[in-house]
């Protein structure tokens, strides 16, 4: 079986969809809580080029110190974001989702399909209703 890794916030039904989807197909990823367990640095740096985003692009605003800390001024470069996320690991859009295959931020949660080794078996019912066709 092909390791995959969910940075995942058990809070968040994008994630908790996503998580869903995994174990649909057969598969039980690494879940990584990263509240409670955040990146390094280099993880962090890494997770961002892998899945070809931006610093900029990876920050979640909403429900978040986003906009207390200043952080929609366009001045601030990738590391001043990075480590802002660093900080407030709640700044870390969710979920990201590694596989051999590659490394998405999974919104909408189907997304992980794309780099999933395995397809859904059978349709997906997400938590609210949608249904993902296999």
């Amino acid at each position: 079986m092909s390791k995959v890794t969910i940075w995942h916030n058990p809070a968040c039904g994008t994630s908790r969809n996503t998580l869903a989807i995994i174990r649909a197909t057969g598969t039980e990823p690494e879940v990584v809580e990263y509240l409670e367990n955040p990146p390094s640095r280099a993880r962090l740096v890494a997770l961002i080029d892998a899945a070809g985003l931006t610093p900029r692009a990876l920050l979640r605003q909403k429900g978040t110190p986003y906009g207390g800390l200043g952080l929609d001024d366009a001045s601030l470069g990738d590391a001043e974001l990075i480590d802002a996320m660093l900080a407030h690991p709640i700044l870390i859009n969710r979920p990201l989702v590694e596989t051999p295959l590659g490394t998405r931020l999974c919104r909408p949660s189907e997304i992980v399909l794309e780099i999933l080794p395995d397809p859904l078996p059978a349709d997906f019912v997400k938590e609210d209703g949608e249904v993902v066709r296999a």
